[in-house]
């Protein structure tokens, strides 16, 4: 199993973090097992005087010593680090010397990545020889150095000091510098002065400690403090020198590039839209809370894992880098949107609206990213209206039906009275055993159920609407029951009766109510041809706010292509004469 000190960064993280590290004062050097040099900072290059890219690939070893092999065999886990001054060989036989720092990476079975922090002491140690040769020229560097350098007793006086120090710290003359009390007016936190000296009794110096002081007027900076314990003749402590290098403005930069590093990450998290990018070889390095509801995949099954042509059909992530790469569809690196689908954990095709560009670094394609709206809110509203817009002509063409209906019912209502009235007076004055009184009989019942359909077209377009009163549903169904079972259709059929006993009335129409009731229980015989079980059941919704009545038969059902059509006017599945198709439309 691989162990990591370090997380992989995103592209944008790469970014800031390379950034950070070209900016170091430190030479910096990652390199594997073998000593192979995978990575190295400007600051590595200038430190080894090696021109640009020269330095990868070649065995860091020549470079540090053999020692530093023995070095890397202590540190176990990664984020174990072993830091030691050491001489650096550079090319043409020079020397530098350097603080180096050794950091195990990440390791696994096969193999393991270190990298080293070169901080250059040359000059220091420079410093420090010439400090031997004479005071002169002790003073003279002490003076030149362009970092605060300081001379300081245990009890917490200044001795001395550089301009580069007074400078740093806002004080305009050395004797006013001298009289400080180093604890209370020069550490942000006088804690820390404890803290420091307690290292130097620990470890005789300090090296590259991140401390806050004090300036004259109250500011606040941050230096690097690296300090050497002065000892008399019997080793004992009894005062310190050192330097202190003003890191003030790098650290407010490395705190702006994380704040808007973490803003940029949560405008991507909080945006509504799904954001998804990859990088050049198509691995998803950004996945949003809002892809993860588009697609159903966490974060985690993602990124690194998934190339991003996975979440397209096949062919349309070529397409869109196609298009990408144009200049036709907004601009090369950009496309400016179009419909597409995509593929969630499931399979499923989604509909979305894409809009996506390709990320550049120094002029060269590093990724993609992309912006996935999804369109079935939209597709559902579309349908909807759709839908509302059927629903409205259809209501449209059902009124102007009602409205000829009625004309057409209206006008031939009375012909037929007329031919029902003396059909009935010739059949009085006819025999029992006159043939013609069969075809008499014949008459009158066809001119009845025509009297009937034209009592159903009369209903049905009917354009004022019925009172609407108190009503208690299950009377008006136990009184169709009543009048239906006595039928002939309904001797064989089962009734079974399920209603609640504590329904409340409703505002309705009773003889409305009873009419629909009345149809459907009929439809249900038919659909049963008269043999089977009607279960009719009432109750109030879940809410209580609305009256259910159910109605459930045994027969074979309605097919499913029928089924739109059940409410349109005279649609009915019955044989002819056997059925109006205006029980349901009314």
């Amino acid at each position: 199993m691989k162990e990591h000190a370090w997380s992989i960064p995103l592209p944008e993280e790469e970014s800031f973090t390379k950034a950070l590290v070209e900016m170091s004062n430190d030479a910096i050097l990652v390199f594997d097992q073998e000593g192979r040099i995978e990575y190295v900072n400007k600051m590595a290059e200038l430190f080894t005087e090696k021109g640009e890219g020269e330095l990868i690939g070649e065995n860091v070893f020549p470079l540090l010593g053999e020692g530093a092999k023995e070095i890397l065999k202590e540190l176990r886990k990664p984020g174990d680090k072993i830091c030691q001054e050491m001489a650096v060989e550079i090319p043409r036989g020079k020397r530098k010397f350097a603080y180096c720092c050794f950091l195990l990476v990440d390791r696994d079975e096969e193999s393991s990545r270190f990298c080293a922090y070169l901080s250059d002491i040359t000059e220091r140690k420079t410093f420090e020889e010439r400090l031997k040769e004479s005071e002169r020229r002790y003073r003279e560097l002490f003076e030149r150095v362009r970092e605060g350098l300081f001379i300081s007793t245990v009890e917490g006086k200044f001795i001395d000091c550089n301009q580069a120090l007074l400078d740093m710290l806002g004080y305009s003359s050395k004797e006013e510098f001298l009289k400080i009390d180093i604890a209370k007016d020069l550490y942000a936190d006088p804690k820390e002065r404890e803290r420091f000296q307690r290292m130097m009794e620990r470890d005789g110096y300090v090296k590259e400690w991140e401390v806050e002081f004090k300036r004259k007027d109250g500011s606040r900076i941050t230096v690097l403090l690296s300090a050497e314990a002065i000892r008399d003749r019997d080793g004992r402590i009894i005062g310190y020198e050192g330097i202190n290098i003003d890191i003030t403005q790098r650290k407010k930069l490395e705190r702006e590039l994380r704040e808007t590093n973490d803003f940029l990450k949560s405008l991507i998290e909080s945006s509504p839209y799904a954001i998804i990018a990859a990088d050049i070889k198509g691995n998803v390095i950004v996945f949003n809370r809002a892809a993860e509801e588009l697609l159903g995949y966490k974060a985690e099954e993602v990124l690194g894992k998934i190339h991003i042509t996975q979440l397209y059909p096949p062919g349309i992530a070529r397409e869109v880098m196609r298009k990408l790469r144009s200049s036709d569809y907004g601009g090369v690196g950009r496309f400016t949107g179009s419909e597409f689908t995509v593929m969630n954990k499931w399979g499923e095709e989604i509909p979305i609206h894409l809009s996506a560009a390709i990320v550049y670094r120094d002029g060269e394609e590093v990724g993609s990213v992309g912006v996935f709206t999804d369109l079935r809110p939209k597709i559902a509203m579309e349908k909807q209206l759709q839908e509302t817009q059927m629903q409205l002509l259809q209501s449209e063409k059902l009124r102007a039906l009602g409205e000829m209906a009625a004309g057409v019912a209206h006008e031939i209502n009375n012909p037929l009275g007329g031919i029902l009235i003396y059909a009935s007076l010739l059949m009085e004055d006819l025999p029992e055993d006159d043939p013609k009184r069969a075809d008499l009989e014949k008459i009158v019942q066809e001119t009845t159920r025509c009297k009937e359909i034209v009592k159903s077209l009369l209903e049905f377009a009917r354009q004022s609407g019925p009172k609407m009163e108190p009503t208690d549903v299950n009377k008006a169904i136990t009184d169709v029951l009543l009048f239906l079972e006595n039928q002939a259709t309904f001797h064989n059929i089962e009734i079974v009766k399920e209603l609640d006993p504590f329904l409340p009335k409703i505002q309705g129409n009773a003889g409305q109510l009873k009419q629909v009731f009345m149809n459907i229980m009929i439809n249900a015989a038919d659909a049963m041809h008269g043999k089977g079980t009607l279960t009719i059941r009432t109750r109030l919704s879940e809410d209580e706010k609305e009256v259910i009545i159910e109605f459930t038969d045994t027969g074979e059902g309605i097919p499913e292509d029928v089924l739109p059509k059940i409410f349109d006017p005279f649609f009915t599945t019955k044989g002819v004469g056997k059925g109006t198709g205006l029980g349901l439309s009314m």
